[in-house]
């Protein structure tokens, strides 16, 4: 997941936040249990393959697509954060 995460970071990661698209619904993690509850988890943090476009609305993939709006979804803290808080 790092791997993919940081080639979208270089290909789209100007493109993203124009298209509306923050770190939560990007990078997001359960607060207590990071992305092992994939309810919270955001887009990029849910498989390992590339992204290959980024849209208003979705990340799309080679094979699937992630759409940025489900009905009830709550994303969690950006994994940076979880990652930080286990480690103080």
């Amino acid at each position: 997941m790092r791997t993919s995460a940081l080639a979208f970071l270089d290909r789209h990661g100007a493109e993203a936040p124009r298209l509306g698209w923050t770190a939560e619904p990007l990078f997001g993690g359960h607060p207590e249990h990071g992305v092992l509850r994939v309810v919270y988890a955001g887009t990029l943090m849910v498989n390992d393959r590339p992204a290959i476009a980024v849209e208003p609305n979705r990340i799309v993939f080679d094979r699937f697509c992630v759409d940025r709006t489900k009905p009830g979804q709550t994303w969690g803290p950006p994994v940076w954060e979880f990652a930080a808080k286990r480690r103080g």
